[in-house]
């Protein structure tokens, strides 16, 4: 039912704007533009602009069509259908003008934590919000979509997923996969623009094998300003090698710590291949999937207290 109205509301409007979350990643860059692609290409007489942050890690996939910030006037918005992906809570939304839309309709795959919205449409059994994009199209036959909307989905699909080998991958997720495959999705490309590194992120690798920290079950990296300016490093680079972490014997939980430029706060990225950390990253204004999440720290001094309660998850 919730998919019939989604699609109701998509034909009633003549504007449509997709939001984000802040610092999005592949799969809230893959939602947000193959979900644009739909659109434009089964209404073409339709008006559909991006809004969200930079991503350079997957800017291949697409560039917004009003960046983060801007100076746009609120009535830009205020006539428009307002659709935020992979975006669990309100204050996570990129451009909080969102709310300033006619109606708002939320399509997420993380733990309900904030129901806000219209509509809402959230089930925590998709591995990724690329995928419900696709299976949206999936369901009404006269949508229509092409290979740069088959790609951005497939993007968001295999780097939510850490191509395919996470939990939640499902039988369908393969179907869906090879259903943008065959709308145009080209998959050496993508990889290609997903392996590709720098020099001095390779450099950077080594640093973080070299300077990594094991404390009872936990493993974990503080990567300071300084560093990411030794490594010339965004801070999105710098948060892109959190499971090389991953998959050491004896310590299911890791994470990266990373200062903020001009801020005291600490960027936390958690993950996990056994421990829920889903409530713990909600402990300190966070939150996430069971197994990934995120995290913020008021300042260094809250660290020790961040580990205690890994512990306490680890018990």
């Amino acid at each position: 039912m919730i998919l019939k109205t989604i699609y109701k509301k998509i034909k009633e409007y003549d504007k449509i704007i997709i939001y984000g979350h802040k610092r999005p990643d592949g799969d809230c860059y893959g939602a947000q533009f193959g979900l644009k692609d739909i659109i434009i290409n089964s209404f073409p007489n339709k008006k559909v602009y991006v809004t969200s942050e930079i991503s350079e890690y997957v800017s291949f996939v697409g560039t917004p069509d009003i960046k983060i910030p801007n100076d746009l006037e609120d009535s830009f918005y205020e006539d428009a259908l307002s659709i935020v992906v992979d975006t669990a809570t309100k204050d996570r939304v990129s451009n909080p003008k969102y709310i300033l839309g006619k109606e708002v309709i939320k399509i997420d795959h993380h733990e309900p934590i904030d129901n806000y919205g219209d509509y809402i449409w959230v089930d925590t059994n998709f591995p990724s919000c690329a995928q419900m994009i696709a299976y949206f199209f999936t369901q009404f036959k006269k949508l229509k979509m092409s290979s740069v909307g088959a790609t951005a989905m497939y993007t968001g699909i295999v780097t939510d997923t850490g191509r395919f080998r996470y939990r939640g991958v499902t039988k369908e997720t393969h179907e869906l996969a090879g259903l943008l495959i065959n709308h145009g999705a080209d998959i050496t490309y993508i990889d290609s623009k997903l392996s590709t590194e720098t020099l001095n992120m390779i450099r950077y690798k080594g640093y973080v094998y070299e300077n990594f920290i094991t404390d009872n079950g936990f493993v974990y990296l503080k990567i300071t300003n300084e560093i990411k300016k030794k490594f010339e490093l965004s801070q999105e680079d710098a948060s892109s090698i959190v499971n090389l972490l991953g998959g050491i014997e004896g310590y299911p939980i890791w994470a990266i710590f990373l200062e903020e430029e001009g801020k005291e706060t600490i960027r936390v990225r958690l993950r996990s291949n056994g421990p829920d950390i889903d409530k713990l990253a909600n402990k300190f204004e966070g939150g996430g999937h069971k197994m990934a999440a995120g995290a913020t720290l008021k300042n260094w001094d809250e660290l020790p207290k961040f580990i205690k309660e890994v512990h306490n998850t680890l018990k």
